[in-house]
């Protein structure tokens, strides 16, 4: 069985439950994360550690790769990251190394997997490139030690193909990791972080964008958690705000079934 699961950020415990919930079994089940595996909950080094045991595959999210920026010197934790376990372990290495290998985007059964989102103009095999071209800095250690004090920032917030150097994989990254809300020209809003109902005058939810050219491909993706739960025939939205006190959400896609599972989460964050 494949099972998709949402933001877990830390919350070991949580996932710990979900996965008994599911009765997964890593030699007989396959285990898809959406990104932001670690930080804001309190157990970021024994989730990292359980995902690896258990051969889980996953994309980045934005916290995901923050860690990896301060594990590289070039930003410090904050306090309610709660990092510092993670960063002083012994195999702190072997996690890092394991994290760095993970892709943006990702192919699952019949899905297309991203933390945050696509923008309007990405078809989905443009999306996988793109993803490919951050997988080779990620793999080059001299680039990215470079690179990381340039990820930080919102600008350019429009996509161009013409897009070159640290300014390219900022937007790649920032799409891949931080979108919500796009405006009809595809201009990424990093402001506004409420449900889809709450959009400003001018925006929309970025799976919404009439021209989007990744409709018909199913996608599913995290990080919204004021968004909730999305369930559709192509899109699924899992992030259901774990780390806040909500759920922890996993979707079985295999088969052609669709199961929804969740467990409820202690809040190890107070939002705001």
């Amino acid at each position: 069985m494949d099972w998709l699961i949402g933001d877990l950020q830390g919350c070991d415990d949580a996932l710990g439950r979900l996965l008994t919930a599911v009765d997964f079994s890593p030699s007989r089940d396959r285990l898809w994360l959406l990104g932001d595996l670690v930080s804001r909950g309190p157990q970021s080094l024994a989730t990292l550690r359980r995902v690896v045991a258990l051969g889980a595959q996953a994309v980045l999210g934005n916290h995901d790769l923050h860690l990896l920026a301060v594990a590289a010197g070039v930003r410090k934790a904050k306090k309610s990251e709660q990092l510092d376990a993670l960063l002083l372990a012994p195999d702190r290495e072997l996690l890092l190394d394991w994290l760095r290998a993970r892709p943006l985007v990702a192919q699952a059964p019949g899905w297309l997997l991203v933390h945050a989102g696509l923008l309007p103009g990405w078809s989905a095999e443009q999306a996988l490139a793109l993803s490919a071209e951050v997988e080779a800095l990620l793999r080059d250690p001299q680039a990215l030690s470079a690179f990381w004090p340039q990820m930080y920032g919102n600008q350019p917030d429009l996509w161009r193909d013409e897009l070159q150097g640290p300014e390219r994989l900022r937007t790649i990254i920032n799409a891949c990791t931080r979108l919500r809300f796009v405006d009809l020209g595809g201009r990424m809003d990093f402001e506004t972080k409420e449900g889809a109902d709450a959009a400003p005058p001018g925006l929309l939810p970025w799976f919404e964008h009439p021209q989007r050219a990744s409709r018909g491909t199913p996608i599913a993706f995290g990080h919204w958690s004021t968004l909730g739960l999305i369930n559709q025939p192509d899109l699924l939205a899992l992030d259901t705000g774990c780390v806040w006190g909500g759920c922890l959400s996993a979707a079985r896609i295999d088969g052609g079934r669709r199961e929804i599972v969740q467990v409820r989460c202690e809040q190890a964050q107070k939002p705001g």
